[in-house]
C-alpha cells in the first residue's frame, strides 16, 4: 500500500487535536438543585416520643417491626411477584439500555463493506470487479451535545430506579394496610361471635320470662332482632374479609382463586417510628429522589438544544483494495483510501432552534416545580401522619376507659333486668353500646398501625444507612 502524503494525514490529525482541545467548549446551564425553603423541624412533632433505629430498621425492613411472621413472609414476595414492582424493574433496565446506547454515540464508528460486480457488453467481454474496504465516522463531541445527551440519559435513569425504589416502598405499604385490615375483620368477627352468644344467652332468658308471663312479646322479638342483626354483620365481615384477602393475592403476584390467607391471632404490635428532621426526607424519599433527578435530565436538555446553534462537524477515514479476482483481493498493489472532514450550520429556520431552546427552558421549570411541588406533599404526608398518631394515642386511652365503663354497665343491666327492675330495651341498649365500644378499641388499634406504615411510608421507607 503506498504511504500516504505527510499532507494528507496532517489535516486530520491536526483537527482532531484541535476537537479534542475546544471539546471543553460545552454550552448550556450547569444544573443546580432547586431551592427550597425546608422547616427546622415538623410542626406535630411535639409530644411525640422518637425512637432510636432498631436493627431491624437498619437493615431496611421495616415490615419486621410489627412482629409479625405472616406479614414478614407475604411482603418477601412482593419484591419477586408483584407486577408494578416487575414492571418498574423493566422500565429502569430499559432506561440503563439507553444510557449505554448514548454512551456509545461518544466513539467512533467503525464499518467493513464488502463487493463484486460482474459487467459487460456487446463489444467487450464481461469483467469482474472486487472491493472490500474498512472505514470509520466519528462526531467529536465539540459543543457537549453528546455528552449532555449521556447525562440527561444518566438522570433520566436514576429517575427510573428511584421510581423502582417508590413502586416497591407502595406495593408493601399496601399489602401491610390491607393485612392488618384483615387482621383486624378477623378480630371484629371473633368478637362478633363471642357477642352472639351473649346474645343467645340473653334471647333464651327472655323466652323463659316471656313463656312464664313475666316480660311481654316486645322483649323477645327486641331480643330476636339484635341476635339476627349481629349476626347479619358477622356475614358482611366475611364479604369485606375475602376482598381483603383477594387484593392480597394480588400484590404478592398471585391469581386470588389460587391463595389462601387463613384467620390467625391478631399480632397488634406498635414500632416506634425515628422521625428525624425534615431535611433528611429529601434524600429518604424516593419520589423526591426521582423527581430531582428529572430536573437535571431536563436541564441537560436545554444544553442540547442550545447546540444545535452551532455547527455540527464529523470526520470520516477509510481505506480499501479492488482487484478483478477475488484470490488478488487481499494480494492486490492497488489500495484506496480517503479522509473527511465535513461541517454544517443551518443558516435561516425562523427561530425554531430558538424555539426548543425556550421550551427545553420551560419543561426545565415545570419539573423544577414538580420537585417542590412533591417536596411539599412529602412534607405534608409526614405532618398528617404525626398529627394523626398523636391523636390516636389519646384516643386509645378514652376508647379503653369507654369500653371498661360499657362492658360493667351491660351486666350490671341484664342483671337488673333478672330482678325485674329495668324494661328490655334498657338491655338492648347497654349491649349495642358495649358492642359498640369493643368494636372501636379493635377499628383503633388497627387504625394505629395502619398510620404506623402510613408513617414509614412517609418517611421514605427503611432506615437503611
Amino acid at each position: 500500500m503506498p504511504l500516504i502524503p505527510r499532507s494528507r494525514w496532517l489535516a486530520p490529525v491536526a483537527f482532531t487535536v484541535l476537537a479534542a482541545a475546544i471539546s471543553g467548549c460545552a454550552v448550556g446551564p450547569v444544573y443546580q438543585r432547586p431551592v427550597l425553603a425546608t422547616p427546622a423541624s415538623y410542626k406535630e412533632l411535639p409530644g411525640w416520643v422518637q425512637a432510636n433505629p432498631a436493627d431491624a430498621i437498619e437493615r431496611g425492613a421495616w415490615w419486621a417491626l410489627f412482629n409479625d411472621p405472616a406479614l414478614n413472609a407475604l411482603v418477601t414476595q412482593v419484591e419477586v411477584s408483584n407486577q408494578n414492582v416487575a414492571a418498574a424493574t423493566a422500565a429502569y433496565a430499559q432506561a440503563r439500555a439507553l444510557v449505554r446506547e448514548q454512551r456509545a454515540g461518544l466513539f467512533p464508528v467503525v464499518g467493513l463493506d464488502g463487493s463484486g460486480r460482474r459487467a459487460g457488453g456487446d463489444a467487450a467481454g464481461a469483467a469482474s470487479t472486487y472491493q472490500a474496504s474498512i472505514g470509520a465516522s466519528w462526531e467529536p463531541d465539540v459543543w457537549g451535545r453528546l455528552s449532555r445527551t449521556v447525562d440527561s440519559a444518566s438522570a433520566s435513569a436514576q429517575a427510573s430506579n428511584a421510581d423502582l425504589a417508590s413502586a416497591l416502598l407502595a406495593a408493601q405499604g399496601e399489602l401491610a394496610i390491607n393485612y392488618f385490615s384483615l387482621r383486624q375483620t378477623d378480630a371484629q368477627s371473633a368478637l362478633l361471635q363471642t357477642t352472639i352468644t351473649g346474645f343467645e344467652r340473653s334471647l333464651a332468658i327472655t323466652q323463659n320470662r316471656y313463656q312464664a308471663g313475666i316480660a311481654p312479646k316486645t322483649d323477645l322479638l327486641q331480643a330476636q332482632t339484635q341476635l339476627a342483626n349481629a349476626q347479619a354483620e358477622l356475614v358482611g365481615l366475611v364479604r369485606q374479609r375475602a376482598q381483603l384477602e383477594h387484593a392480597i393475592a394480588v400484590l404478592v403476584g398471585q391469581a386470588p382463586g389460587n391463595f389462601t390467607l387463613a384467620m390467625a391471632p391478631w399480632t397488634a404490635t406498635l414500632p416506634q417510628v425515628p422521625v428525624g428532621v425534615p431535611s433528611t426526607l429529601l434524600q429518604r424519599r424516593p419520589d423526591i429522589a426521582a423527581a430531582v433527578r428529572r430536573v437535571a435530565a431536563a436541564n441537560e436538555q436545554i444544553g442540547i438544544a442550545q447546540s444545535a446553534l452551532y455547527p455540527s462537524l464529523s470526520l470520516s477515514a477509510s481505506t480499501g483494495v479492488g482487484a478483478s479476482r477475488i484470490g488478488e483481493l487481499f494480494s492486490a498493489s492497488t489500495a484506496v483510501w480517503s479522509l473527511g472532514l465535513s461541517t454544517a450550520q443551518v443558516l435561516f429556520d425562523a427561530g425554531a432552534r430558538r424555539e426548543r431552546i425556550n421550551e427545553s427552558r420551560a419543561a426545565q421549570e415545570q419539573a423544577a416545580a414538580r420537585y417542590r411541588q412533591t417536596v411539599l406533599v412529602a412534607f405534608q404526608g409526614v405532618e398528617d401522619q404525626l398529627s394523626a398518631t398523636s391523636v390516636l394515642m389519646q384516643q386509645q386511652v378514652l376508647r379503653e376507659q369507654a369500653s371498661r365503663a360499657a362492658d360493667e354497665t351491660e351486666v350490671q343491666t341484664l342483671n337488673r333486668y333478672r330482678a325485674g327492675q329495668v324494661a328490655y330495651t334498657e338491655v338492648v341498649t347497654a349491649q349495642a353500646s358495649a358492642l359498640g365500644a369493643r368494636r372501636a378499641l379493635v377499628q383503633l388499634a388497627a387504625d394505629r398501625q395502619v398510620t404506623a406504615v402510613a408513617l414509614i411510608q412517609a418517611l421514605g421507607g427503611g432506615w437503611t444507612e
